[in-house]
């Protein structure tokens, strides 16, 4: 099947705005939504989005509308809407496009269910699948090489229908029909992010955070394999790959946001201060909620939550380093 001509993107803060910019590189029409009647008027008059992704000059293809009613017509829908109100963008439209690519990375507060979850229920005419990966929107938007994780809840039929969709020369997508694992390797890495921002912050170096990643990378296998996921999923982009990224720069939202913790300020007025999302922040208590509840073992995410709710992070990360000693394996039952 030939990749539709209109390709829609639900959400244009920066990395909504990096993907349509990315789709429409071969000169191909994008549709995006944009909540802020500004950031519409913006990128229709100006080809840009100040607001979000001031380095970019959109492509003039790219059309911008604040009407959901608009993406009734298209076949193919990325929504990159924050994790908490992704469900209630949905139910805002009144017919679903065929197939709906989640590029939203987090757990819903309250009811702890993955994105997958969330749109099967707000969109249930809709084939689901999850793009994930090491990716910056800033990046992304200057066309430099980009490799990511689409996992097709609809298996290779629906990888046949969105891959000629979204595949660009420097944007390369893997396929896999593991959703759950692509789902958790982007919520828990950006938890991680946060804790290796600390660490940052903290002034504990490089070691330290080389540590922190290895172990981090632990209880993402562990709490992934818990819920069904693949180690392989894991260990790919989706997982490690993009761990790593977002682990290793003040480009990322949530390593930012734990660097600033670490060094003094308070998570409530980060939060409050922020008009882009560090999703890292949101997912943390849900997380560990669900660790707990399930009985896997996550220090690292635990210790995240308890920053965000207020511990000095000093004291928490020597509570952390207090932990017993023990094999780097789980020795088998």
């Amino acid at each position: 099947m030939s990749a539709p001509e209109t390709i829609g993107v639900i959400g244009a803060g920066a990395w909504g705005t990096a993907l349509a910019q990315m789709l429409a590189s071969d000169g191909r029409d994008v549709l995006i939504w944009a909540f802020e009647p500004e950031v519409v008027a913006a990128i229709n008059t100006d080809h840009r989005n100040p607001l979000y992704l001031p380095s970019a000059t959109l492509a003039p293809t790219i059309r911008a509308t604040g009407d959901l009613t608009e993406f009734a017509a298209l076949d193919i829908a990325l929504v990159v809407t924050p994790a908490q109100v992704l469900g209630r963008v949905l139910e805002g439209l009144a017919t679903c496009p065929r197939d709906l690519v989640l590029c939203s990375k987090g757990i819903e507060a309250g009811s702890g269910r993955m994105m997958f979850d969330v749109a099967s229920e707000a969109a249930p005419q809709s084939a689901i699948a999850v793009l994930s990966g090491p990716t910056f929107a800033h990046e992304v938007a200057a066309g430099l090489p980009t490799a990511v994780t689409l996992a097709c809840g609809g298996g290779a039929e629906q990888w046949d229908r969105l891959a000629p969709a979204i595949a660009r020369p420097t944007f390369r997508p893997y396929y896999s029909d593991d959703v759950i694992g692509a789902e958790i390797g982007g919520a828990v890495k950006n938890v991680l992010a946060i804790a290796c921002g600390v660490v940052d912050g903290l002034g504990l170096g490089q070691n330290a955070r080389a540590a922190l990643i290895a172990r981090g990378f632990s209880e993402m296998l562990r709490f992934g394999e818990h819920l069904g996921a693949r180690a392989e999923t894991l260990s790919g982009l989706c997982g490690l790959g993009d761990l790593v990224l977002t682990c290793s720069s003040t480009s990322s939202r949530n390593f930012s946001l734990g660097k600033a913790l670490g060094e003094g300020a308070s998570a409530a007025d980060l939060m409050a201060d922020r008009r882009t999302v560090a999703e890292g922040a949101h997912t943390a208590p849900v997380l560990a909620a669900l660790a707990d509840s399930r009985g896997v073992a996550m220090p690292i995410v635990t210790a995240v939550d308890a920053i965000l709710q207020g511990e000095d992070a000093r004291k928490v990360v020597a509570a952390l380093l207090a932990r017993p000693l023990k094999a780097e394996r789980d020795r088998p039952a």
